[in-house]
């Protein structure tokens, strides 16, 4: 009878409905139990459908409930799937970054030789080159005219003396002629010329522009170097169209070869020198800008390596 007892189903009361328990579904429903006086035998399992449980039910009943399936599938595949787009970008950024970089890089290198190679054209002195004290072509002329009447004067004087001596005029006129040649003689003395006269001859007019063109050719010479100035200056020539002139091919091909301060033979040379300085000048002033511009701008991304000041010229 005490098995009976231990065996038999907990009564429960019909109308009560569905039976929650924590962390599973609900139990289904049990029949009344008949008192037998044999054997306890268990009711046949019910075939009807359990009831589904609430909505919410798992979430409100337990907050440790474990995820769905379906939820606990897409989270480790989401993950690598977002760990790929997020890798994909960051080297999509710092492919460019690098390409970047090197071609700044490059850029600043470049700069930077152009400036050293360059930077002779700072000491550059335009009153040496422009000659501005070179004596014009009137100057010239004019003394070339009073060279010419001296030379005349001089040699009529020493006809007329020399025929005294053959006889042909009288004594006293060439008396007159010697004394005549001998005043002119005089006056080509620069000391006596200066006397009477502030006008330079033709002589100081030449000797003062060839003392002119010599200083040219060696202050030249002193900028060109062992290496050649404007040969190397032509690396400027994308800052600076005036630098392809096609009037300055002469200028490069005797720099590169290192011979042109001899060639530099007249006034024209020289100054067709002096203008290829003055755009070289102009050139070299925007390459600086640029360089510094790329300076910041390295400063301001943050690379170091090309951000570099111009290198000490030897």
């Amino acid at each position: 009878m005490a098995e009976n007892q231990r065996t038999a189903s907990p009564k429960t009361d019909p109308t009560q409905g569905a039976v929650l328990r924590q962390g599973r579904a609900a139990d289904p429903l049990p029949s009344v139990a008949q008192p037998q006086s044999g054997p306890t035998v268990n009711p046949p399992p019910s075939t009807s459908p359990a009831p589904a449980p609430a909505p919410g039910a798992e979430a409100v009943g337990d907050p440790k409930a474990p995820v769905g399936l379906s939820e606990a599938a897409e989270a480790p595949e989401s993950t690598p799937a977002v760990e790929k787009e997020e890798g994909e970008a960051e080297e999509q950024e710092s492919a460019p970054s690098e390409s970047e970089q090197a071609r700044a890089q490059f850029k600043q290198r470049e700069l930077r030789l152009i400036l050293r190679q360059c930077d002779r054209v700072l000491l550059l002195d335009f009153n040496r080159l422009a000659m501005s004290d070179w004596p014009d072509d009137y100057t010239l002329a004019t003394a070339r005219r009073n060279r010419d009447l001296w030379l005349f004067s001089a040699f009529a004087a020493a006809v007329v003396f020399v025929s005294g001596l053959t006889g042909f005029v009288p004594a006293w006129v060439a008396g007159t002629g010697f004394g005549a040649f001998m005043i002119i003689l005089m006056l080509g003395i620069p000391a006596v010329r200066r006397i009477y006269t502030s006008s330079p001859s033709y002589l100081d007019v030449i000797m003062k522009r060839q003392r002119l063109l010599r200083e040219a050719r060696a202050y030249a010479a002193h900028l060109e170097g062992n290496e050649g100035l404007i040969w190397q200056c032509a690396r400027m020539a994308d800052f600076n169209i005036a630098l392809k002139n096609t009037r300055f091919s002469s200028l490069l091909r005797l720099s590169e070869r290192r011979i042109l301060p001899r060639h530099l033979a007249r006034r024209e040379h020289v100054r067709l020198y002096l203008i290829y300085l003055l755009e070289a000048e102009k050139a070299y002033a925007r390459v600086q800008a640029a360089f510094f511009e790329g300076n910041r701008r390295a400063i301001d991304r943050g690379w170091q390596g090309v951000a570099a000041e111009p290198e000490p010229r030897t």
